[in-house]
């Protein structure tokens, strides 16, 4: 059975660069729900070797800790994947973030090479879980409503900058620092594939790790949009994170009488209340905040 419990309820997703055991130790030592141990962007190439070999032993380390300790391996389009496989999977990561899939095909592929990893190592078969980043390629923007019943997934997630590069934008940022259409686009359609998928969906990083106040105004925002987490590039921003995902005392209380008014009038369809109307979508947004609140 796959180990998606701690994935699903995880507000921060902090990036820890796999070969820096420094800071994957502090990363580990942090408030991060989940830490991804990063052989992708932040390992350059000729230091890919290395950083395998030290996440693996770090995997082995901490197996204390395994099921919030993922790895981000590299790309299914470049020559490292099955490499990333080989030297993690004896370490049994607690899943697995693979980035700049084009669509449901890559992340069906990916799936075989992890069932042969998982028998090779004694791992039971589905027992890996995956994020995936859905859009990081213009081809992968046309796929983003194809995951459902996609095996192992677990959360959608995006991102902007490989996006900017896809399709040749010089930014992916108005000059206020908001994102343009483009890249607003692909952030509401892995909102909107996760909810056909039925998965969390991630907001992607906030590059300026020292912007506390510009990552909670954000956070606050997506989570109110529907997003149930968030990455992070710096263990500064979990907190932040961690907080703006968190559903407040209030919020809680309000989710708590709307429940209760309705179990009061269980045949009502509509139920006024402080001076306005609830109908049942109400109750479902109720009732999945305190759902949260609990696996918080």
């Amino acid at each position: 059975m796959t180990r998606s419990a701690p994935a699903l309820a995880a507000r921060s997703w902090l990036f820890a660069p796999g070969d820096s055991e420094k800071k994957m130790n502090k990363a580990r030592d942090g408030e991060a729900d989940i830490v991804l141990l990063d052989l992708e962007d932040a390992v350059a190439e000729g230091a890919k070797a290395d950083a395998r070999a030290l996440v693996a032993d770090f995997l082995a380390d901490n197996a204390a800790q395994a099921e919030r300790l993922w790895v981000r391996v590299n790309p299914l389009d470049g020559p490292h994947t099955l490499d990333d496989l080989v030297a993690i999977m004896p370490g049994r990561p607690g899943g697995i973030m693979l980035p700049k899939v084009n669509g449901r095909a890559d992340v069906e592929r990916f799936d075989a090479y992890l069932t042969a990893f998982e028998a090779a190592n004694g791992i039971e078969r589905g027992n890996t879980p995956v994020v995936v980043l859905i859009t990081e390629t213009a081809e992968a923007m046309f796929h983003t409503g194809d995951y459902q019943g996609a095996p192992r997934l677990v959360g959608l997630t995006w991102g902007a900058e490989d996006l900017a590069d896809s399709v040749g934008a010089a930014s992916n940022t108005e000059p206020d620092g908001s994102y343009s259409f483009t890249f607003e686009l692909a952030r509401s359609m892995t909102l909107l594939g996760a909810a056909a998928a039925g998965l969390p969906a991630i907001e992607t990083i906030h590059g300026d790790f020292r912007d506390t106040e510009g990552l909670r105004a954000r956070a606050e925002k997506v989570r109110r949009g529907g997003f149930s987490g968030m990455l992070a590039i710096h263990p500064a921003q979990v907190p932040v994170i961690n907080a703006a995902f968190s559903p407040s005392e209030e919020e809680i209380a309000k989710a708590r009488e709307i429940v209760e008014l309705f179990a009061a009038n269980p045949d009502a369809g509509t139920i006024g209340w402080k001076g306005g109307m609830l109908d049942r979508p109400h109750l479902s947004r109720a009732q999945r905040l305190l759902q949260r609140a609990e696996r918080d």
